[in-house]
């Protein structure tokens, strides 16, 4: 009796290729997307080896557009979790110029949730907002955990306290995730509509999100 047949490829760039090719291989054109949104698609396939995601992934038109052009320029990432701040590589981000940040473990976010009786994901909002430059500069909010987190965003949007230049927003769960993704597909009372790269229904995760950024950013180092 014989075992699944093991291709011997050993280099970490070899199996990333290859991993690709079957990919592309399974998802034959012609695609739902196409162009740079199918290399966003495609990447976040390749994180989860899930397919449905092809049903799944919603862009707003000027989402990859505007995510290349302020990775171009250098800017600030503020994500939701530590796990999606690690899998942006600083590597990745300091040859073009940009910063991640990830505000929960900061005393002062600690000190705002107690104080609001509210989440840390809620609060790190709320002190981004209120403390850094970022959120009225060129920003990308990566938020791959905490519906309180995009909801909220979103409730300083409408306020005109925050202007995005992306929210690759992609909470995970079963309470007001997949609402939470409604609304920031909906922004029908905002002023300012945030372009975003986000996942319908109850998916989503940080290293989702991740996927996402890393995807754009090898846009952008690949044209360079």
């Amino acid at each position: 009796m014989t075992g699944p047949e093991i291709m011997d490829i050993r280099r970490g760039e070899d199996i990333e290729a290859e991993s690709m090719r079957i990919i592309e291989s399974e998802v034959p054109e012609p695609r739902a997307f196409a162009g740079d949104e199918w290399l966003v698609v495609r990447r976040m396939i390749h994180t989860t080896a899930d397919f449905g995601l092809l049903d799944l992934v919603r862009f707003h038109p000027k989402a990859v557009e505007a995510g290349k052009r302020v990775l171009a320029g250098g800017c600030t990432l503020i994500t939701d979790t530590e796990m999606a701040r690690a899998g942006i590589p600083d590597r990745r981000m300091s040859a073009l110029g940009c910063t991640v940040r990830c505000l929960m473990r900061d005393p002062g976010v600690l000190a705002l949730s107690q104080a609001q009786g509210t989440t840390r994901a809620r609060a790190a909002v709320d002190f981004a907002v209120e403390r850094l430059d970022a959120p009225k500069g060129p920003a990308i909010w990566v938020i791959g955990n905490a519906p309180t987190a995009l909801l909220r965003l979103l409730e300083h949007i409408e306020a005109g306290r925050a202007e995005p230049a992306l929210i690759v927003g992609m909470p995970v769960g079963f309470v007001n995730a997949a609402e939470s993704k409604a609304l920031l597909m909906a922004q029908a009372k905002i002023p300012y509509i945030a372009p975003y790269i986000t996942i319908e229904g109850r998916k989503g995760g940080s290293a989702l999100a991740a996927s996402a950024v890393n995807a754009l950013a090898e846009m952008v180092l690949s044209a360079k």
